[in-house]
């Protein structure tokens, strides 16, 4: 579109409020852009250049077309000007970097509801929380909550059918048995709103809320659950301790900082709820060259807003945004009330937003500093397998057995697409009779989620071996282990968790929703990470599986020599360890056993020797 029909068609824009989107010669967009008047914001960009920020100026000798969105008030402009970011990702906008990883906790809506890791929040009247960008954080607020109040972790359709008897949940007071109609659902729901104010932050308001059960139930003479009560309560005076006093007045506000360095920026937001520093978010940010800090500033804004679940009374910014005012009527819609979006010039407000400015620039410096070159290759698998999170923590499963003999499950662990071999897992499988991989694929599968499961939901493990779910969960072979895999997630509900199979002979990869398999390119990054996690998680299962055969073997060899009883084998195998080590042994080695005859020992050696 020549300049002069470009000119004309900014002149007949109109001045409500809308989304604007500047295409490039080949039609990709460049930008994606919110305004309460689209004509005057558009209008803008078409200045003399000398009256233009540099970025600007790029962009606009790019622009070979554009398009409006007319939207019925500007907070309907912000988000959709946030989806169509997401679904664009034009290379002119400042981008949350790897935003679909960052998980929400979830309160479902059910007549007894359950609290979820999701990683992507629905339509579909749940609550949600979020998002936590440290998984360590939302972890330790989980098992708080599950310790406080016994929310139900099954899955179980409650409405569909009710047990005789409760899991063992129940019993060491982790869940209060809704299966078994062992709590009513007043009583539920409350359990259920104590761990909403928790995920808000709001932990005055618990702490008041079980002291007032506490007295009700001494008054009722049921001391056992108010000393119950007590120990909760005393738990919780103590985290709210250690948050620090940031304002002396009970407010809720946001202090924002943002760091710019080149095409890599920081966005942080310090969350304060009723006058506590109560914790902090971090976000890594994609820029354009040359983006000035009052450019990041707005476009994090809108951003992270439009994903958030908590919306405070005040939004503490560091330097001025063109559109303050359209974000504060975005917020007060979402929160239900008025929303002030300022600067602060001095006292504590402004000693917050410095603060923020302080960490969003460390946290900048550090994100510089431990950026794996392996994150464009999960960013590549991400994108590639069409999976809705990139993969930052993957775990692989492997099945090894000779004709069901000594069957072994292996788990090995990447993150960040590195080997993390402390978190390694092995399974002795316990089916028995014929071999069967699928079956057995599912056992190993079962055992491992049900064990992050137990941990989760037990505040006592502070770090457990299974707790740290994973992104993506990969298993050898094709769409039979695939559909295995789904069903262990479905039975657990993990659903949110992404699956992926790779095939040995061509090296397919299988994902759901598609019936053919994605074939990547041999020369794939991606492609050799999969592998390369597929054949340590092969090894590691080969590996043990071989150690379990060699015991075997000696065991059968040892109890088939006259005077080799169960004592006698046990002292072998912890001097020798395995059927190599003892044949390598010679009669003088095997005769320093304390307790082994010389006949038993010349019958050994002479039985090793065959």
């Amino acid at each position: 579109m020549a300049r002069d029909k470009l000119k004309e068609k900014v002149a007949e824009l109109p001045k409500a409020p809308g989304v604007y989107i500047f295409r490039g010669a080949q039609g990709e967009v460049l930008y994606v852009g919110k305004a309460s008047s689209l004509r005057a914001r558009v209008r803008s960009y078409f200045q003399a250049e000398r009256n233009l920020p540099y970025k600007v100026r790029r962009l606009v000798r790019e622009i070979a077309d554009l398009e409006v969105i007319e939207t019925a008030s500007a907070a309907e402009a912000l988000i959709l000007e946030d989806a169509l970011i997401k679904k664009h990702r034009p290379r002119f906008n400042v981008r949350l970097r790897d935003d679909k990883r960052y998980p929400y906790l979830k309160i479902t809506k059910e007549r007894f509801p359950r609290v979820q890791v999701v990683r992507r929040r629905g339509e579909d009247g749940a609550r949600y929380f979020g998002p936590y960008t440290s998984s360590k954080s939302m972890r330790r607020v989980l098992k708080l909550a599950h310790k406080l109040f016994p929310i139900r972790t099954c899955n179980l359709d409650l409405d569909a059918r009710r047990l005789d008897r409760p899991c063992l949940l129940y019993h060491i007071g982790r869940c209060s048995g809704p299966c078994a109609g062992l709590v009513s659902e007043e009583e539920y729901r409350r359990y259920v709103e104590g761990a909403a104010l928790l995920f808000q932050g709001r932990v005055d308001e618990v702490i008041e809320a079980l002291k007032e059960e506490m007295a009700q139930a001494a008054a009722e003479e049921r001391f056992e659950h108010a000393a119950h009560l007590r120990d909760q309560v005393r738990a919780l005076e103590r985290i709210r301790e250690r948050q620090v006093v940031a304002l002396p007045e009970p407010v809720d506000l946001d202090a924002i900082g943002i760091a710019v360095e080149g095409e890599r920026g920081y966005g942080m937001v310090l969350i304060v709820r009723g006058g506590r520093l109560i914790g902090r978010e971090g976000f890594a940010l994609k820029l354009p060259a040359e983006t000035s800090p009052a450019e990041a500033l707005e476009e994090f804004l809108d951003q992270y807003y439009t994903r958030a679940t908590a919306f405070p009374q005040e939004v503490l910014l560091p330097e001025e945004i063109e559109d303050a005012e359209g974000l504060s009527l975005y917020l007060s819609g979402r929160r239900g009330g008025k929303v002030r979006v300022h600067v602060p010039r001095r006292g504590e407000r402004r000693e917050l937003v410095e603060m923020a400015q302080r960490n969003a620039q460390l946290s900048l410096k550090r994100a510089a500093a431990e950026e794996l070159p392996e994150e464009e290759v999960l960013e590549e698998l991400a994108e590639a397998l069409g999976l809705s999170v990139r993969p930052w923590r993957i775990e692989a499963f492997d099945i090894s057995n000779l004709k069901g003999q000594e069957a072994t499950g292996s788990m090995v662990v990447f993150v960040g697409g590195c080997p993390r071999r402390d978190a390694y897992r092995r399974f002795r499988v316990r089916i028995s009779g014929k071999p069967n991989d699928y079956a057995m694929m599912y056992e190993v599968l079962s055992r491992r989620l049900s064990h992050g499961l137990a941990e989760l939901s037990d505040p006592a493990v502070a770090k457990g071996r299974f707790s740290d779910l994973p992104d993506l969960i990969l298993v050898d072979g094709g769409k039979g282990q695939l559909s295995v895999a789904l069903r262990a997630l479905e039975e657990h509900g993990l659903t949110g968790i992404e699956v992926a199979a790779l095939a040995k002979r061509e090296e397919l990869v299988y994902v759901p929703g598609r019936a053919e398999p994605i074939r990547l390119p041999r020369d794939s990054p991606a492609l050799k990470l999969l592998q390369r996690i597929r054949d340590e998680a092969h090894r590691f299962a080969i590996e043990y599986h071989r150690r379990l055969r060699g015991r075997r073997a000696l065991a059968s060899l040892l109890d088939s020599v006259e005077g080799i009883g169960p004592k006698r084998r046990e002292l072998l195998l912890r001097r020798f360890g395995s059927l190599e080590g003892l044949r390598q042994a010679s009669l003088e080695e095997l005769l320093s056993v304390p307790g082994l005859p010389r006949a038993v020992a010349e019958r050994l050696y002479k039985a090793l020797h065959v």
